[in-house]
């Protein structure tokens, strides 16, 4: 099951008895933040693209869409978005579990600006129920991340960056 292989993936950074599973699905931006208790936009989901014979990931903030042109502008491909087929097959998760962590060798993976005016964000750990609280440098180190990228709109002025008085759901 690819939940117990995200939750081994993230032993060694100390951080798989932080992933949380759900009796309801968070296979979506609404059923996930639902299902946590957190804005929608704080959700990272996790997005999946054919670069050459490739799948690749850009994490993007759950309020935030790609811009074609400047996902082209930094990959040079336009963005092409994998099946459900190809995701499985491709990146080794499941529609609606797709996160970042314990995917196929040679996935590359990129974090968008877009989640950079949260303190905390939610991925899914590879199943259409589960999710894990993590900051921006626990997202970076256990990602695999090649760094960061700005290929999404849509979310500039929403999702206002979080309160330093706020708590880990971004409520004050």
């Amino acid at each position: 099951m690819s939940i117990d292989r995200v939750r081994a993936y993230l032993k060694p950074y100390g951080l798989d008895g932080r992933v949380r599973q759900f009796s309801t699905s968070s296979a979506t931006v609404g059923l996930a933040a639902q299902a946590i208790g957190c804005a929608p936009e704080r959700i990272a989901k996790t997005l999946s693209f054919k670069l050459g014979d490739c799948g690749m990931l850009v994490v993007v903030a759950g309020d935030a869409r790609v811009d074609n042109a400047r996902f082209k502008a930094r990959f040079h491909s336009r963005a092409k978005m994998l099946s459900a087929d190809e995701v499985q097959t491709l990146i080794g998760h499941s529609i609606g579990g797709v996160c970042p962590f314990g995917v196929k060798k040679g996935v590359q993976v990129y974090l968008d600006v877009s989640l950079k005016r949260f303190e905390t964000v939610y991925p899914a750990c590879g199943s259409d129920n589960s999710a894990i609280e993590l900051g921006m440098a626990e997202l970076e180190a256990c990602s695999g991340s090649l760094g960061w990228v700005d290929v999404c709109k849509d979310w500039q002025g929403s999702g206002a960056t979080q309160s330093p008085w706020a708590d880990s759901r971004g409520e004050v």
